[in-house]
């Protein structure tokens, strides 16, 4: 023991000798001698400042960005622009376990296309957050997959993704995920046309072909979507796009725009134009503007039609109860955005150089007088242009998308061929300020600023296009999103972030304080569905189940052992692995791996996960944590042990050891225990001194402290019923297992006394 401590306090020493030395020569530099140094200007530290987060400190707001191609979500906080998490939603992502453990495997499972066939990656796009009243609440964040039509529903209490649902009708979705001003829907809206019973039909059929916009159902309390309260409104065969739901006085209606309203069909192969030239020949697209409110009456009255599961409005149906209604908008559009009031719809179009401001109220009244330019091919009702528009404003090339500020009336544009931004006011229609970006922006985000109370502040350019900002990686570049403070009059460009994993799209940001996470679960979660798992067992309770060709096994995991750690089955069982993770203080998360198989579990503090291995091969297979978890991290170990099919499973001896101890190894062992129990009373000693109850933090590492001196105490126990018998052996190694034991609770002791020490503890009287 004491050779031991020699070691760690010689080695503090010299770390510390070479902090000091590093921390001296730079501490000598003068904040003029880094600028010089770094070549930076006053500008250039004023930038840093602003995004700069001390050790230890916190962001004021988070983002959910889409990850494109990684199928997940990007985390990041603002101003620090750290990546803080990934979170995996339609992709298998091992660190977190998802798509390894049974119970994320069961919702991947019932994310496969309406034919059963299994997709192994998303293409997210659009995050949006859940509302109350128009603004954020914390509570959930949605998620579309392009490539094969999919709502995600994550929670925020834990940020894993808790449901994932398949659009049976729809064969693509760009415009997904929105939600209503209280979350009552999760609006999905589709990108290609296509069939709606999915079958086939030749493109010389094409103006038969559909689009549609799904309004699926959210049931807040069980933080689910309901399917089976979902409805789809039949849509033209245009190319629907993006869409954005309504507040105050248009809280009602949602707005979707569209492309390629031509209903052009390309052919380069035959020698025909291709898409992009046919799709842009008019000089406007058409704005689907839909009563949603109406619509879920219209559905609840059981005006629908069943398609492949689906309850669909059909589009007579839409416009002979008036649920749907277009308007003219900027060439191949992209963005549309309801102001934070409800008043305005603020539309950008790419092949335009302006955007378009609608009044919500002009449109009305012309709904209302049935005052219409005429009709569309298939009898929707058209609203004049002109009638409905409150200002266009010029803004430069190719504007993509738009988002609000705190300040009345402001709102700023991403501009893609310019690689700007521009800040403009849509009531005034006056432009005030451009910045350029770099480069190719295509979405662009304020804090909050889909809300019915942007926070302003900061904004994030979504860029497309990297090239030279970064250290050179090959022909594939990270994204860049820069940070851009809108605090004053101009815009300041303050930093650029590469982002390395898929092509993010689209991001949303919430207060911090708004965000409520769990810091462990109840004991015995099932994390993926929040409830509690039939799985879970106490530690005292952990046991193996055998059956014919089933090995089940009921475990829990601590610091630093697995309990069982030998599990033994013949070839050719199914074996099942159910581990709780029994640690309470916060972070101290396991994992669980089998060697030379497909099995990774992250186990949380509480959390109870599953794993299923079928038809297992004859061999020794090791398991051990992945997460490095305390000192013992490596002693974490356990075997799977399969036997040949119908060979006999040995059972382990009583213990494996090539060295033989002596009364004289265990009376030294025994000393160094009590030595190492009174370096661990003084630190107990020290945090009952405190106010050590007012730190939750705190509270959680004492419970586990305790349930460690617990575990030492049988340990001890054991060691000393075996010295009585003079059974050194066994003795020897109870006595060590104890010092393990009082080790984890020094390290826990240790983590507490330091928290409290950085956190302000005061003394009890």
């Amino acid at each position: 023991m004491k050779s031991r401590l020699m070691k760690t306090t010689m080695l503090a020493s010299a770390l510390g000798m070479t902090a000091a030395f590093v921390g001296s020569a730079f501490a000598d530099e003068s904040l003029q001698d880094v600028m010089k140094r770094r070549n930076l200007t006053e500008e250039n530290v004023l930038a840093a400042a602003k995004t700069y987060t001390p050790t230890g400190g916190r962001d004021e707001f988070l983002s959910f960005a889409s990850g494109g191609q990684y199928g997940g979500v990007i985390v990041f906080g603002i101003p620090s622009m750290r990546i803080i998490k990934y979170i995996a939603v339609f992709n298998r992502e091992p660190w977190q376990g998802f798509g390894y453990d049974d119970e994320s495997k069961a919702i991947l499972a019932s994310s496969k296309t309406p034919e059963g066939k299994p997709i192994t990656w998303g293409d997210t796009h659009h995050p949006n957050l859940s509302k109350t009243n128009g603004d954020y609440d914390g509570q959930y964040l949605f998620i579309n997959d392009k490539s094969t039509p999919r709502i995600a529903v994550i929670g925020l209490k834990d940020f894993e993704t808790r449901q994932i649902v398949v659009n049976p009708i729809l064969t693509t979705d760009h415009g997904g995920a929105f939600v209503t001003n209280n979350t009552e829907y999760v609006v999905e809206a589709s990108q290609y046309p296509g069939t709606l019973d999915r079958k086939y039909q030749g493109l010389d059929k094409f103006n038969d072909y559909r689009g549609g916009i799904t309004y699926w159902k959210f049931n807040r309390q069980k933080g689910m979507i309901e399917p089976e309260n979902s409805f789809t409104i039949e849509l033209p065969p245009y190319s629907q796009d993006l869409t954005s739901t309504g507040k105050g006085p248009s809280n009602d209606w949602s707005f979707t725009n569209s492309l390629c309203t031509e209903r052009y069909v390309g052919g380069i192969e035959s020698g025909r134009p291709p898409f992009e030239a046919g799709c842009s020949a008019h000089d406007t697209d058409l704005l689907h503007v839909i009563n949603w409110k109406k619509a879920e009456a219209v559905f609840k009255a059981g005006k629908v039609e069943k398609i492949n599961g689906m309850a669909v409005i059909r589009l007579k149906t839409a416009i002979d109860e008036g649920l749907l209604y277009l308007v003219p908008e900027p060439k191949s559009p992209h963005g549309v955005d309801v102001s934070p009031d409800g008043k305005y719809v603020v539309v950008s179009g790419k092949l335009d150089t302006h955007d378009s401001v609608y009044d919500f109220d002009k449109m009305q009244k012309l709904i209302e007088a049935k005052d219409f330019a005429g009709k569309d091919p298939y009898g929707i009702p058209i609203l004049d242009m002109k009638k409905s528009l409150h200002v266009q404003v010029a803004l430069g090339l190719g504007p993509l998308h738009n988002q609000f500020d705190s300040k009345p009336c402001i709102v700023y544009t991403s501009l893609y061929v310019d690689s700007q931004v521009v800040k403009w006011n849509y009531c005034e229609g006056k432009v005030l300020d451009k910045i350029p970006v770099f480069y190719n922006i295509g979405h662009l985000m304020t804090m909050e600023g889909d809300t019915e109370h942007p926070k302003g502040k900061y904004l994030v350019a979504l860029n497309k296009l990297a090239i030279d900002r970064f250290d050179p990686v090959g022909p594939l570049h990270p994204q860049n999103e820069e940070l851009i403070d809108i605090s004053g009059d101009k815009m300041k460009l303050l930093y650029d972030m590469p982002l390395p994993l898929g092509e993010p799209h689209y991001a949303v940001a919430i207060s911090l304080d708004k965000l409520k996470p769990l810091v462990r679960y109840k004991y015995g979660t099932n994390s993926r569905t929040e409830e509690a798992s039939p799985f879970a067992v106490r530690p005292g309770s952990e046991h193996i189940d055998r059956s014919p060709g089933k090995v089940e096994v009921f475990g829990t995991v601590i610091r630093s052992h697995y309990n069982p750690e030998i599990v033994q089955a013949q070839e050719g069982d199914t074996v099942i692995y159910h581990w709780t993770n029994a640690e309470r203080a916060e972070d101290e998360t396991h994992g669980f791996a089998v060697a030379q198989h497909d099995v990774q579990l992250s186990l949380e503090p509480g959390k109870t996960a599953s794993a299923t291995i079928q038809n297992v091969k004859a061999g020794v297979y090791p398991y051990y944590c992945t997460e490095f978890c305390s000192a013992l991290h490596l002693e974490m170990e356990g075997y799977l042990m399969v036997a040949p099919k119908g060979g006999a499973v040995a059972q382990p001896a009583a213990f494996s050891t090539g060295q033989t101890y002596t009364k004289a190894d265990f009376d030294k062992q025994y000393k160094e225990n009590l030595d190492t129990q009174a370096v661990i009373d003084s630190v107990v000693a020290y945090i009952t001194s405190v106010n050590y109850k007012d730190f939750p933090t705190v509270v959680a590492l004492v419970s586990d402290a305790t349930d460690q001196l617990n575990f030492a105490k049988d340990a001890r126990a054991k060691a000393d019923d075996f010295s009585k018998k003079g059974d050194w052996q066994n003795a020897m190694l109870w006595a060590n297992q104890w010092w393990q034991y009082q080790v984890k609770a020094a390290d826990i002791g240790l983590r507490a006394k330091t928290y409290l020490e950085q956190n302000g503890a005061k003394k009890v009287k």
